[in-house]
């Protein structure tokens, strides 16, 4: 018997059954336990027909790697159960859509939603609401309830030896209603951030052959994508926790994109300085279409540096708004905007200071971090480290203690690719390691940027120098496995992040 229905077929066999009471259970159903099965039995005895919905997989938000099993598969599990009428894929991030096609009579949640407030995206409120919209009723299941991302990260090995070791030492310091209040907090943070606005320019192609006239490679071009990138991926990360983020950026004088700035960026307060004779900075990397392999690349930018009136203005800028915030984040990607004078004033009227200053193909060789002293927190890599201290033999531990006698911070956190991360707190005279957490890796363009917002919204907190890092470490996760900055870190997709690898 045919139970998987799409969307015209499930209403066309919801006019054949309308005298039937129908009962929807919706989910992800990743990986079906016995807790699953008695869940469907008691729904089943609820009603005359049990629909069940599943999340499509592009909508499913319990971690890095999760689904496990694709949505064709998830669907043919269901498919094999007994109890279950019809089965329907939900492209959508809750369950409202699929209340609204079926109109059930009871939408079943299992026993671990009795209490409401446990959810944490407060989605069963609005499921709720819109239930009995249609005259339905929510309802509960009873039994032993198992964890499907708990049993993925036992049984499946989704986790190594070295990140087991690190996922426990943290489970057993920290709680996780602990963490949650400590991210909450995060929306009441003054946070400015200054820095370089770059446009991700991503072409996509596809090899055709060797020219016929001469002896390169030559691509079709098939699709352009645009993303935000420099400061302004920063800010879009801060903004989704804190309602008190503000964004001065540099932009070019002709081509400054300062539109599709203000339109992406539509929920904190932005303020450009617009750079003279100068194009916004847009970084173009052309790819495989096929695998999303980078072939090669090319700036649009004006790298000279800006004039001493330009720099005054700056300062007297600064001087009106950076009193006012808690945190300053400083994102310095070297092309021109923060000179040694406007870091110098920064330094000595922030609060609270956390400072990247990015080396890339544009500026290698001439950008320094020596120009920023006594900030709270310095986030760099370790090919940055090395090159800005012209050292890449020595250990990176001894690396970390030379720059603090050049800069002086008070934490430096250095991220090292698939090895993870590494911090020194200097007045505890402490380094914290941190594994690597990205499961599936597509570009990691906007991974280090990731880390500095929330590592920067935990700048004030004491004594957590491990969950900073992991938190971090999290964040970089999430945005590896896309392409540049295609997505921002959003609190509830964070949230469930942190309790996939804490399960």
């Amino acid at each position: 018997m045919k139970k998987f229905f799409k969307k015209d077929s499930i209403e066309n066999l919801l006019k054949k059954i309308k005298s039937k009471k129908v009962v929807l259970c919706h989910g992800v159903y990743d990986l079906l336990h016995p807790g699953h099965i008695e869940h469907f039995k008691q729904a089943k005895n609820l009603g005359d027909f049990l629909i069940v919905s599943i999340t499509s997989d592009r909508f499913v938000n319990k971690g890095p790697g999760k689904p496990y099993f694709k949505e064709n598969l998830r669907l043919k599990f269901l498919n094999s159960i007994e109890y279950i009428d019809a089965v329907i894929l939900s492209d959508s991030p809750s369950a409202i859509e699929s209340i609204k096609l079926i109109k059930p009579s009871f939408y079943v949640k299992g026993s671990d939603y009795k209490i409401r407030k446990s959810d944490i995206s407060k989605k069963i409120y609005l499921e709720e609401k819109e239930v009995k919209k249609y005259g339905g009723k929510i309802a509960f299941t009873d039994g032993v309830t198992f964890s499907s991302t708990k049993i993925l990260n036992d049984t499946f090995d989704v986790f190594d030896k070295k990140q087991k070791k690190f996922l426990s030492k943290i489970k057993n310091k920290y709680n996780f209603k602990e963490i949650i209040n400590l991210i909450n907090n995060f929306k009441d943070k003054k946070v400015l951030i200054i820095g370089e606005a770059i446009i991700d320019n991503y072409v996509l192609c596809e090899a055709l052959g060797k020219s016929g006239k001469d002896p390169i490679l030559m691509f079709q071009r098939l699709q352009t994508k645009k993303y935000l990138g420099g400061s302004t991926a920063i800010a879009k990360n801060i903004s989704n926790f804190s309602k008190k983020t503000s964004l001065y950026c540099m932009t070019g004088e002709k081509d400054n994109y300062d539109n599709v700035i203000k339109r992406k960026l539509n929920n904190l307060k932005l303020s450009f300085f617009k750079k003279k004779n100068s194009p916004t900075i847009i970084k173009t990397k052309f790819l495989d279409s096929y695998n999303n392999n980078k072939i090669f690349g090319y700036y649009d930018f004006n790298d000279q540096g800006i004039s001493k009136n330009e720099e005054e203005d700056i300062i007297k800028k600064l001087k009106k708004i950076i009193k006012n915030y808690d945190i300053v984040v400083v994102s310095d990607y070297g092309h021109g905007f923060i000179t040694e004078k406007i870091a110098k004033f920064i330094c000595s009227n922030s609060k609270i200071l956390n400072i990247n200053a990015q080396s890339n193909a544009g500026n290698h060789g001439f950008h320094s971090l020596r120009k920023y002293k006594n900030s709270r927190q310095i986030i760099i890599n370790e090919t940055e480290l090395r090159t800005e201290l012209r050292d890449k033999i020595s250990d990176l531990r001894k690396l970390m203690l030379k720059l603090d006698k050049i800069v002086k911070f008070e934490k430096c956190i250095v991220t090292r690719g698939k090895n993870g991360a590494i911090l020194y707190n200097k007045k505890s005279k402490s380094f914290y390691e941190c594994p690597a957490f990205g499961i599936k890796v597509v570009d990691k363009i906007g991974a280090g940027d990731a880390m500095l917002a929330i590592i920067s919204l935990m700048a004030e907190e004491k004594n957590k120098e491990d969950l900073l890092i992991f938190l971090g470490s999290v964040a970089s996760s999430m945005i590896v496995e896309s392409l540049a900055n295609a997505v921002s870190i959003k609190k509830l997709d964070f949230i469930n992040s942190i309790k996939t690898y804490l399960k």
